[in-house]
């Protein structure tokens, strides 16, 4: 039995399109599933589409059921929720997340899917892989009770990493961004907002996550002494450059990455993959998330969608892809 879908590919730097695909029937151990919904990480999609991905970071920017190799063409994207079709009986009937691209149905192995727990519909399960970034940093560099934390960059990792951080007990969690639109997210969130020429010094932690020269210099400058920014952006090809002449020095600063490809090493011989994406879903229980999801639109018009994230949009957070039957 072959079945068609229809997928979304970069042709090219900066050329999308939707490609017809013939896929086989489940065998033993695998599940064929229909999308509902699939997310597009912004930040790194974008950077994807236009190309950006340095040539020796080609393998370790693969995504897990990737097609096709840089800069294109390719089939790229790792926020998927659909309802399992065929596949083992604890399975069929279930609201599943899976890192796969924008495809309208998919087989992958049944170990690769998680189920979406009831309380949680499929537009907001597609911020799983986001909320994991989340929680590996977190883990990376956990903050205390009552810690002051802010988060420089209120984009969609940005805003989940906060939305994170808010529930640790008497925890003090600031979103910070250049765009005063994004006070009301955070106000969504729970979590206060403040222009970088505004925000409060002396944090316990600092999470980065706009990938640009003036962003990490404001996390650095935000810090207390003897503290590092944690830094989650992924510059691709682009050159940063830092002003270190201040108190980057005298009062011993420093900048650590977190990469959610790994389990965090504080947890890595506790926690698996699996462990740490079931944990992400339980967290998306909370309806605040919702404040996230900042625009829909079907399959069709992706290829024009993520030409305009590519082009420099910087109003939407999540976008989320909708499916008709294929």
């Amino acid at each position: 039995m072959t079945l068609e879908a229809v997928a979304f590919w970069i042709r090219a730097p900066g050329v999308g399109e939707l490609r017809r695909a013939t896929i086989p029937g489940p065998g033993d151990g695998e599940v064929l599933v229909r999308a509902l919904r699939s997310g597009v990480s912004r930040g790194t999609e974008a950077l994807v589409f236009r190309g950006e991905v340095p040539p020796d970071q080609y393998a370790r920017m693969r995504a897990p059921f990737q097609e096709g190799d840089f800069p294109g063409p390719v089939k790229y994207g790792y926020l998927n929720v659909g309802v399992v079709e065929q596949g083992p009986d604890d399975l069929v009937g279930r609201t599943v997340f899976c890192l796969y691209p924008h495809q309208s149905r998919y087989v992958v192995p049944a170990s690769a899917v998680v189920p979406v727990p009831d309380d949680v519909p499929p537009a907001r399960a597609v911020l799983a892989g986001t909320i994991e970034t989340a929680v590996n940093a977190l883990w990376d560099a956990p903050p205390l009770i009552g810690d002051r934390v802010t988060v420089v960059g209120a984009g969609m990792v940005g805003c989940c990493v906060a939305k994170v951080a808010a529930g640790i007990p008497a925890a003090q969690v600031t979103l910070v961004d250049v765009d005063p639109s994004r006070a009301s997210v955070a106000a969504a969130l729970g979590v206060a907002f403040a222009a970088p020429e505004a925000a409060a010094g002396d944090q316990d932690l600092v999470v980065h996550t706009t990938a640009s020269s003036a962003g990490l210099e404001t996390s650095l400058r935000l810090l207390a002494p003897e503290t590092s920014v944690l830094d989650l952006s992924w510059y691709g090809d682009r050159e940063i450059r830092l002003s270190l002449g201040a108190r980057f020095h005298s009062d011993r600063l420093g900048i650590r990455a977190s990469q959610v490809g790994t389990v965090s090493p504080a947890r890595a011989g506790r926690r698996t993959y699996a462990d740490r994406l079931r944990l992400a879903l339980d967290l998306l229980s909370d309806p605040s998330f919702d404040a996230v999801l900042t625009g829909s639109s079907p399959l069709t018009d992706l290829p024009e969608v993520l030409a305009r994230l590519a082009d420099g949009d910087t109003r939407t957070l999540c976008h989320t892809v909708t499916y008709e039957e294929a």
